[in-house]
C-alpha cells in the first residue's frame, strides 16, 4: 500500500469520526423528548418543533454559508471547528434553558446553522480525495452522518441518567471533541473552490429536466428520512412497551451507515439513479408494511433494521446526480437548492407526523411516508438514463 493510500485512509478516518462526534447534537433533543414528555413539560406537538428547528436553521445556515461563499473563502477545517464548536455550545446551553420555551427553540436553531459548516464542508474535504470513487466517499460522509445522529440515545445509558438534560450535556461535549479532531485531518489533492452561488439562476434546478428530476427524487427521500429518524423511537417504544429503547433506536439508525458505503460502492459502479430507486422502493415499502407487523415485534423490529439500512442508503447519490447534471458554474446553486428544499420539507414532515401517528396510531402514520419515496423511485428510474456511465475500472 503506497504512502498516498495511507494518508487518505487515514485522513477520511479522522473526518469521519469527527462528523460522528459533531453530528450528535442533531438528534439531542429528540432524544430528550421523551423524558420531557413523561414529566409533563412538554407536549408531543411541540416537542416535534425541538427538531424541526434545527432542520430549519440548518437550511437557514446552507444560504448563508452559500451566499457569502464561506467554503471558500475560509479555511474549510476552520470552519468546521468554529461551527462544531458553536453546536457544542448552543447544546451545552440547552441544559439551563426552560425545555420547552423560546430560548430552547432558538438554541436548536443556532445548533443546526451551525451545521451548515459541518455537513456540507465535511463532503467538499471528503471529496478532495476522490480518485473514481466520489459515491464512495460521499456516501463514507452520510453514514457518519447517521452515526452521529443515532450517537445521543446510547447518551442516557451511558450516562446512567434518563434526564433530559443528559442528552444535551453528552451530546454538546461530543460535538465539542469532534471539532478537535478535525484540526489534524489534511485535504486531499482535488481541494478546490466550489462554484458560487448565483441566485438568478435557481429557476434552472426546475427548468432543466434532469435537474428537476433529481430533485424530485430528493424530495421524495426527504419526506421520508427525518422523520421517521425523529420518530422511531416512539414506535418502537409504543411496540415493545419500555419507556426507553436507545440501544434499539441507535442500532436502527446505525444499519443506515453500512447502507451508505455499500449503496457508494455499488453506484461507482453502476447507475446513481437506478440504485437510489431501489433503495427508496425498498424503504416506502418498509415504512408502509412496518404498522402492520407491528402485531408480530420480531417481525417488525426486522423491518425497522432493513428500514434503517435503505432509509439514508441512497442519500449521497442524489448530491453526486446534481454535479453530474449541473453546469460547471452553477454546480454550488444547484446543490444549495436541493438541499434547502428537501431540509424545509423535512421540518414539516416531523411536524406532521406525531398528529398522524395519534390520530391512526404509531404505525399507520408512518405508512404517510411511505409516499414521497416511492414516488421518488419512480423520478430516479426516468432519470437513469440521462447520466453518464461510471468509468470502467
Amino acid at each position: 500500500m503506497t504512502a498516498a493510500a495511507d494518508g487518505k485512509r487515514l485522513n477520511l478516518a479522522l473526518l469521519a469520526a469527527a462528523i460522528v462526534l459533531v453530528l450528535s447534537v442533531w438528534f439531542a433533543g429528540t432524544v430528550a423528548v421523551p423524558s420531557l414528555i413523561g414529566q409533563g413539560l412538554i407536549s408531543p406537538g411541540r416537542a416535534a418543533w425541538l427538531t424541526a428547528c434545527v432542520q430549519l436553521g440548518f437550511v437557514a445556515g446552507t444560504l448563508v454559508s452559500a451566499v457569502l461563499s464561506l467554503a471558500d473563502r475560509m479555511d474549510a477545517r476552520r470552519l468546521f471547528l468554529g461551527c462544531a464548536l458553536l453546536a457544542a455550545v448552543a447544546t451545552l446551553a440547552q441544559t439551563q434553558a426552560a425545555p420547552a420555551g423560546g430560548a430552547a427553540f432558538a438554541l436548536r436553531f443556532v445548533a443546526g446553522a451551525a451545521m451548515a459548516g459541518v455537513y456540507p464542508v465535511g463532503m467538499k474535504l471528503a471529496a478532495s480525495w476522490a480518485k473514481g470513487d466520489l459515491g464512495l466517499l460521499i456516501g463514507i460522509v452520510v453514514g457518519a452522518v447517521t452515526l452521529g445522529s443515532g450517537l445521543p440515545h446510547l447518551l442516557p445509558e451511558v450516562a446512567g441518567s434518563l434526564d433530559w438534560r443528559t442528552a444535551y450535556a453528552g451530546a454538546g461535549v461530543l460535538a465539542a471533541a469532534g471539532g478537535a479532531l478535525i484540526l489534524p485531518f489534511r485535504a486531499g489533492p482535488l481541494l478546490g473552490a466550489r462554484p458560487p452561488f448565483h441566485p438568478a439562476q435557481v429557476l434552472e434546478a426546475w427548468r432543466n429536466r434532469g435537474l428537476r428530476l433529481a430533485n424530485l427524487g430528493y424530495l421524495g427521500h426527504m419526506w421520508e428520512l427525518y422523520a421517521m429518524w425523529a420518530w422511531i423511537g416512539v414506535f418502537l417504544a409504543s411496540m415493545l412497551g419500555r419507556p426507553y429503547v436507545g440501544t434499539w433506536v441507535f442500532g436502527v439508525l446505525a444499519a443506515g451507515a453500512a447502507g451508505c458505503v455499500l449503496a457508494g460502492l455499488v453506484a461507482d459502479r453502476w447507475n446513481r439513479a437506478r440504485v437510489a430507486a431501489l433503495c427508496m422502493v425498498a424503504s416506502g415499502s418498509c415504512a408502509v408494511l412496518i404498522g402492520p407487523a407491528s402485531a408480530w415485534p420480531a417481525l417488525a423490529l426486522g423491518l425497522a433494521f432493513l428500514w434503517g439500512f435503505t432509509v439514508v442508503a441512497d442519500s449521497a447519490q442524489f448530491s453526486a446526480c446534481i454535479v453530474s447534471l449541473s453546469p460547471p458554474d452553477y454546480v454550488g446553486t444547484m446543490l444549495t437548492v436541493q438541499t434547502s428544499l428537501g431540509f424545509l420539507l423535512t421540518a414539516g414532515t416531523i411536524a406532521l407526523l406525531p398528529v398522524a401517528m395519534a390520530e391512526l396510531g404509531p404505525g399507520w402514520g408512518f405508512a404517510l411516508l411511505g409516499i414521497g419515496p416511492l414516488l421518488g423511485a419512480v423520478a430516479m428510474w426516468r432519470l437513469a438514463p440521462m447520466l453518464p456511465r461510471p468509468a470502467a475500472g
